[in-house]
């Protein structure tokens, strides 16, 4: 989900129909990723089984995007199944724990305290390559700690709240190591081949998890399901693959941080669920070191 493009998003560039196209995609990206958030509640399963059928309804998806696009299925090297398969496992355990922070909090709270993976990355990727990480990002780590400190009501992770935070920032933390192996090992491939495989392999590893059910028992969510695995899985990542061609990585990512703004709003309309003040005044820290981070990055 992490590519590079080099085209600027200048007052000219806007005017490309190139460019708009780009910047439509990425901002229904965006909307589908946060409508996503609302499965979480919508659905009357586990985390564990929704992301299953998830991960497998997406996974048909995506194959027959590659092959209408004419890719093939196949990796160049032996060792990137190795890669692959690290990545499905991140993915599952990210996906997993999200939909659980969402499940006993509440979807701003799950979206929050994701967006706190920018800031987790640039203090994690220069550790992975033997440098101490600069002064600015350990103050922007700061800065996500304290608006995390305002959203936790109490340090008791019997709190529904608290319990949602720390499932959040678990979550970005899979979510952090992902993005990092991905980029340095596994970026040569296209978005949706990447994430093809990804869903393939924790579709596998959940089996042994998934909760006993009837076919009948799940019938009638199978509309919703589908829903799920196709407009909001499969096809916001090739909204953002194609975004990427056309506009800078740094507009993308920007953009991609109002995911949680997307989301909390249509749980607030749709499920009743209006953040708290401590909610707000945390989040707007969160996010506004991960568009910090997001700038200086890029």
């Amino acid at each position: 989900m992490s590519d590079s493009a080099a085209t600027s998003t200048n007052s000219s560039s806007n005017k490309n129909p190139d460019t708009q196209r780009a910047l439509v995609s990425i901002h229904l990206a965006s909307v589908l990723f946060g409508g996503t958030a609302l499965f979480s509640k919508i659905l009357p399963l586990a985390a564990v089984d929704i992301i299953f059928f998830r991960c497998w309804v997406a996974s048909a998806t995506l194959a027959v995007i590659l092959q209408l696009r004419g890719e093939t299925f196949a990796l160049t090297q032996r060792r990137d199944y190795g890669i692959a398969l690290a990545l499905g496992c991140l993915v599952g355990l990210h996906w997993v724990t999200y939909f659980l922070s969402m499940q006993v909090s509440t979807v701003a709270i799950g979206m929050v305290s994701l967006f706190s993976y920018p800031v987790i990355t640039v203090l994690l990727e220069p550790l992975s390559e033997g440098r101490k990480p600069p002064g600015s990002d350990l103050a922007m780590g700061l800065v996500v700690l304290a608006g995390v400190a305002l959203m936790v009501p109490e340090l008791n992770l019997g709190h529904n709240t608290t319990l949602g935070v720390a499932l959040g920032i678990i979550s970005a933390f899979f979510f952090a190591i992902r993005n990092i192996l991905y980029r340095h090992s596994f970026s040569r491939y296209s978005g949706s081949k990447t994430m093809l495989y990804q869903c393939l392999v924790t579709g596998l590893l959940l089996i042994p998890f998934v909760g006993s059910w009837h076919p009948s028992q799940t019938i009638h969510l199978w509309p919703q399901l589908l829903l799920l695995g196709t407009l909001f899985t499969a096809v916001p990542h090739s909204l953002l693959v194609r975004a990427l061609r056309a506009i800078s990585a740094k507009t993308v990512s920007l953009i991609s941080c109002l995911q949680p703004v997307y989301g909390a709003l249509a749980a607030a309309i749709l499920l009743s669920e209006v953040p708290s003040v401590a909610t707000y005044c945390g989040g707007s820290l969160v996010l506004g070191a991960a568009i910090f981070e997001t700038v200086k990055s890029r």
